[in-house]
């Protein structure tokens, strides 16, 4: 599984023209899956996530998490994470997971990370064509794999 975080001031998804979600202060997530993902992964990222320390403290240190400020969570698939783009210029997408797989996992994802916090936690719209709209923060963007996801 892998993420790329960005700290946000605000994020919004839009689907056929009209706001699908929307979060003020604090983290989007773009999530991509392979194949081989699964609750270990699922429970890995979602706590590494909440307790990423990128949020600053009263000093002005990156040393808070998202848990710590009470700020918000947009998580939206995204497939194209787990492009190849090493040959050519078209991008292949076999290290991605089949969209069923992909949407099972991102669906239990959702309910994991929700299970584990009181935060708004926001979604994209699977399998949508999306506008994703944010006002990065910082700007402080992460990319997170999970134990082992280079070997998948």
């Amino acid at each position: 599984m892998r993420a790329v975080l960005q700290r946000v001031q605000q994020a919004s998804v839009t689907v056929d023209g009209s706001e699908y979600s929307r979060i003020g202060p604090g983290l989007l997530v773009f999530l991509g899956v392979a194949e081989p993902d699964d609750d270990r992964d699922i429970s890995w990222m979602a706590g590494k996530i909440l307790n990423m320390r990128i949020f600053e403290d009263s000093k002005g240190k990156m040393n808070c998490s998202v848990l710590d400020t009470g700020g918000s969570v947009l998580v939206v698939s995204q497939f194209t994470l787990y492009a190849d783009t090493t040959r050519g210029n078209r991008p292949g997408f076999s290290g991605a997971a089949s969209f069923d797989h992909a949407r099972d996992i991102y669906n239990r994802f959702i309910n994991h990370i929700r299970s584990l916090c009181s935060l708004c936690i926001e979604t994209g719209s699977f399998g949508a064509g999306m506008e994703v709209g944010l006002l990065n923060d910082g700007p402080v963007t992460l990319i997170v794999d999970t134990p082992g996801s280079s070997d998948k």
